[in-house]
């Protein structure tokens, strides 16, 4: 009788995940009012996406509270009704600012793969009170970094909150979607966060060991009749930025004045065309500074909203941390005399991106920056070319072309500085049920006065199942390798990356799922007949508690290979360590994140033990208090405590950042971001008042002020900012 419940019970969850389910989206001839009562008798008529399945806790239960979605059409606009269900109406809404995070807090979120491809999705959701998110979603769905929430399109919403349900009506119009004219089907997900119920929950069922956005795992909504033109507007972006400042080290005083403005376009229904013209890329939010101890470059993510749609056709070759041969921050970036990075002016900048056929796509960017003769800067042309052809169920195969060159001759400029190319070819792997993923890179670069040593390759294989995760990966990038548009920490490398975990999952207790995983790191130099020059081995447990909290034990042994002395306190006048030799050393770290749907939440992650030829004690984390949905409140501390033996520097690095943020309601929002880096020697404070006066147009009142630590607080570098945006459809 056991083996009997048993095989019923395994049966049942294979049937669950193998489930085809679908709905039909019924044409309409008379636009929704748009007020979230659902209260039109179409929606009545209408198919319902219903069954949702729970993800967290378990993955073999349906939803204790369920959701109903139903679906409309008409030649202009998706229409979407849904009535969520919950305990009580006792929800979690963190902030009224737009694009939030879905984790502790309840929403919904819809997921439409337009292409049927299983690579790209379009992202929509929203929470009781009505605030918006919309992202771009890459890669499959296969890691968090494929969401991109800087992307912005115009739709509306209007949600109503009753004792235990919350209703809600979407009209998002077709030109928020990229789509091949004619189509009949769409794939189609929803996920639902319940914090009450304390669930994650999906339409398609899918395993925990699979991302709860994973695009290999949806169904199908079937459009009642062939979808049209979409008929998308051309929108105009223009704006205008006026700042003020001073520079208190330099005695130099600014005043700038500028305008210019993006168009954006589509041709066809896949394909979009992004024209700039003196653009602005002022970073109105500021960037979140970071204590290095490392002897590389630190990368920072892109929020330019030139670069976004789509740009996992640019952005998503090589491998990500040791050589991404395109890393879009380098536009608009240069170095001066005296190898500072500054702004760098952009001319003008043009972007072809999108479908060509359902399994072609294709991506041209081209961008002029100009000269700055005082810092011995050149006038360059950008470009990057690349193609994506789709293989088999969710695989893809992509070509690159990328071309730096200055666009006349200088006296200042080096012979091998006037170009640089780079030729590359990436294979994608992912599977039908996502079980095997994989990523196969062969990269070559062109520069003058180089030949040969100037490749980079790469391979990555990943098998993840309920109880294993294995996988393996190798890097190599040649010694003459160059990729001026990319970000590539260092050459000359060979490195392989092996992982294997073991997850558990408990069927009682306070864990929902624990796992033990052993990664080790190995790098070699090629043109040192293969001298070893760094090793790290992390050996770490990993425990997500069914309260949402989770808990991780860590242990990492390391060898590095110093070849050139370096300093990882950056003491001024300090003495380095110095180069030549290898260190071994241990260390030992834990991290705790609480319940994220409390009021009051944090994260703590202490650390201790060997550090080069000394000693290393960190403590890092962050605290969170929120009055939802109107205030909230957050501070980021990270103290690193470095000893090490005479004649070498001691150091006591603090970064500390609190950051306040009001948000009066979904139009206003006021944000105050104080940092303080020893590192840097800098104390900031950036605070900035975002009146979003129209859809996707706003006015930014920006004040930054800088000063120094470093034995005087004296101003550094102060500044005012005002920047208006408006978005015009024609």
């Amino acid at each position: 009788m056991k083996n009997t419940l048993l095989l019923l019970t395994l049966f049942s969850i294979s049937i669950g995940f193998s489930q085809n389910k679908s709905f039909v989206v019924k044409y309409i001839n008379t636009p929704i009012i748009l007020d979230g009562n659902l209260n039109e008798s179409v929606w009545n008529e209408a198919d319902s996406a219903t069954n949702f399945w729970q993800y967290f806790p378990t993955d073999s239960l349906q939803a204790t509270q369920q959701a109903d979605i139903k679906m409309l059409f008409d030649d202009t606009n998706l229409y979407i009704g849904m009535k969520v269900n919950a305990p009580s109406n006792n929800f979690v809404i963190p902030s009224l600012r737009r694009d939030f995070r879905a984790g502790g807090s309840d929403n919904i979120t819809l997921m439409f793969d337009t292409f049927n491809d299983g690579t790209n999705a379009f992202i929509f959701g929203t929470n009781p009170a009505g605030v918006q998110r919309e992202i771009l979603l890459s890669g499959g769905g296969n890691e968090l970094r494929g969401f991109n929430t800087a992307w912005d399109t115009k739709w509306r919403s209007e949600t109503i909150v009753h004792e235990n349900y919350y209703t809600v009506e979407w009209i998002i119009p077709f030109s928020a979607f990229k789509y091949r004219e004619g189509e009949t089907k769409w794939r189609f997900n929803s996920y639902h966060f319940d914090t009450q119920a304390n669930e994650r929950n999906t339409w398609i069922q899918i395993p925990q060991n699979q991302p709860i956005f994973s695009l290999a795992y949806m169904g199908d909504m079937v459009f009642e009749k062939p979808l049209g033109n979409s008929k998308t507007p051309i929108s105009i972006i223009p704006y205008v930025n006026g700042l003020v400042g001073k520079d208190y080290e330099n005695g130099t005083t600014t005043e700038d004045f500028k305008y210019g403005g993006d168009a954006k376009m589509t041709i066809g229904n896949s394909m979009n065309l992004d024209l700039t013209v003196n653009p602005d890329f002022s970073q109105v939010e500021v960037d979140q500074q970071v204590t290095n101890l490392t002897r590389f470059e630190v990368s920072l993510p892109e929020r330019r909203q030139f670069f976004i749609e789509n740009s996992d056709l640019f952005a998503d070759f090589g491998n990500d941390r040791d050589a991404n041969p395109f890393f879009s921050r380098r536009i608009g970036i240069a170095r001066d005399t005296d190898d500072n990075s500054i702004e760098n002016d952009i001319i003008a900048g043009v972007r072809l991106s999108g479908k060509i056929s359902n399994n072609l796509r294709l991506g041209i960017l081209n961008m002029q920056t100009a000269e700055d003769l005082a810092n011995e800067i050149p006038a360059t042309n950008n470009a990057v070319i690349t193609a994506q052809h789709k293989l088999f169920n969710r695989s893809n195969i992509s070509f690159m072309f990328i071309n730096k060159q200055a666009t006349k001759d200088y006296d200042f400029l080096a012979n091998e500085d006037k170009y640089n190319r780079v030729f590359g070819v990436d294979y994608r792997l992912a599977s039908e049920d996502n079980s095997w993923i994989g990523k196969y890179f062969f990269h070559k670069s062109f520069s003058p006065d180089t030949s040969g040593k100037d490749v980079s390759s790469g391979a990555t294989t990943e098998y993840n199942s309920r109880n294993w995760n294995f996988r393996f990966g190798a890097v190599f990038v040649g010694e003459n390798f160059r990729s001026d548009l990319g970000f590539i920490r260092r050459t000359d490398v060979f490195k392989i990356s092996p992982r294997i975990e073991r997850v558990f999952w408990p069927k009682t207790g306070a864990i929902q799922k624990h796992s033990i995983s052993v990664m080790p790191f190995y790098l070699w130099r090629p043109e040192l007949d293969f001298e070893k020059s760094d090793h790290t081995i992390i050996t770490s447990w990993n425990a997500e508690l069914k309260n949402t909290s989770n808990i991780e034990l860590q242990m990492n042994n390391r060898f590095t290979h110093l070849y050139d002395d370096f300093d990882p306190t950056r003491t001024d006048g300090g003495t380095p360590l110095p180069g030549n030799e290898g260190y071994h050393y241990t260390s030992f770290e834990a991290n705790y994140r609480s319940d994220q749907r409390k009021q009051f939440s944090y994260n703590i992650s202490p650390s201790i033990g060997q550090f080069y030829n000394g000693k290393k004690y960190s403590l890092g984390g962050m605290m969170s208090w929120r009055l939802q949905p109107y205030f909230s409140a957050s501070v980021q501390i990270n103290y690193d405590k470095i000893n090490l033996p005479n004649p070498y520097p001691d150091a006591s690095i603090w970064l500390i950042g609190p950051k306040f943020d009001v948000t009066f309601n979904k139009n206003i929002f006021w944000a105050t971001f104080v940092q303080y880096s020893s590192q840097r020697d800098n104390f900031s404070i950036n605070t900035r008042l975002q009146w979003r006066f129209a859809p996707l147009s706003d006015l930014f009142v920006v004040y930054n002020d800088n000063y120094f630590t470093d034995n005087i607080f004296a101003p550094r570098v102060r500044s005012f900012n005002v920047k208006l945006t408006y978005w015009i459809n024609i």
